[in-house]
């Protein structure tokens, strides 16, 4: 049966791998990435080759106007029957900064905007396009675990604030510091698990919404903006590690990622997937409180581009 599948961060590292799965995998999707420029038709021309059906939207994840675009282009051509029914979209892309102080175009911290409201608002935008039995796929992180046996101290664990704040430039001690930015990252993905679990209470049935936790994968394009000692060793003294239990490979991590987008992982709506099954996040993870209120300030922050998105259910 045919269908589309959206995903984000399919040009290189894990998503790469993933979206090649998929496609082989599932012969009857239509695999439509989203990516930043010209890159995205590159991106969808090399993932076609062999007869894959693949097209593309460009969008700067950045920035909620282009998101809100994208994801309009997207709805358009679903409805006028350039696209066959939606089943699936993966917010696999994610960003990590130097420190918590770099700001997108609508004024939130750039963590923030590409790991939780970009995702956020592609969700609110596409969720009465879907098509049951449908399945949402965000990538998390261990690192929400905030210890040193999920993230061998590398990364600070989360620090979580109201979401006003955190949605903000200088959301934590010494804004400045490279542990900021970690800080900023960790947090950023302990906030996907939450506003998945709000997903799995307000979606409709049939909606499926997970998170998939890839592991430590060195080698990927995460480190990007770090300093050069540290995407030296991201890319070639890191991923050694993978030849180890410490750390996940691309090509492990992909794979799993794909099982996740196409169920062959079993994991109901809410669940955290942890690399090939699903599993139980951080005791943190788990604050209904917290959900709620990181919904709601989702929902303010990217209400100037959902005028048109339905309303949740009431719960």
């Amino acid at each position: 049966m045919r269908h589309t599948i959206v995903m984000t961060g399919a040009s290189g590292g894990i998503g790469r791998i993933a979206a090649e799965h998929i496609l082989r995998r599932s012969p009857g999707a239509h695999l439509l990435v989203v990516a930043r420029g010209s890159s995205g038709a590159r991106l969808a021309a090399e993932l076609a080759a062999g007869g894959h059906t693949v097209s593309h939207v460009p969008a700067d994840l950045g920035s909620l106007e282009s998101v809100r675009s994208a994801a309009t282009e997207i709805r358009d051509r679903l409805d006028g029957g350039g696209l066959p029914p939606l089943r699936g979209f993966v917010g696999n892309a994610g960003t990590q900064y130097t420190n918590a102080l770099t700001e997108g175009p609508d004024g939130f911290e750039s963590t923030f905007a590409v790991n939780v409201l970009a995702n956020h608002l592609f969700v609110r935008l596409l969720q009465d396009r879907f098509t049951a039995p449908a399945r949402i796929v965000i990538t998390a992180s261990d690192t929400h675990f905030g210890d040193f046996k999920h993230n061998m101290g590398m990364v600070p664990g989360p620090l979580w604030k109201s979401p006003d704040v955190l949605a903000r430039t200088g959301a934590f001690p010494r804004a400045r510091a490279t542990a900021a930015g970690r800080t900023a990252y960790s947090t950023s993905k302990l906030a996907t698990i939450y506003l998945v679990h709000e997903y799995a209470r307000r979606l409709p049935a049939g909606i499926d919404a997970v998170t998939y936790n890839p592991g430590f994968v060195p080698g990927t394009g995460l480190a990007r903006n770090a300093g050069p000692l540290s995407r030296f060793a991201m890319r070639r003294v890191l991923p050694l590690l993978a030849l180890t239990p410490f750390a996940t490979s691309r090509g492990v991590a992909g794979r799993h990622l794909a099982d996740v987008v196409l169920g062959t992982t079993e994991a109901p709506t809410g669940s955290y997937v942890d690399r090939g099954s699903a599993a139980r996040s951080s005791e943190e993870s788990y604050d209904p409180q917290r959900e709620r209120e990181l919904w709601d300030a989702a929902e303010r922050f990217t209400a100037a581009h959902t005028r048109s998105a339905p309303q949740s259910p009431s719960r």
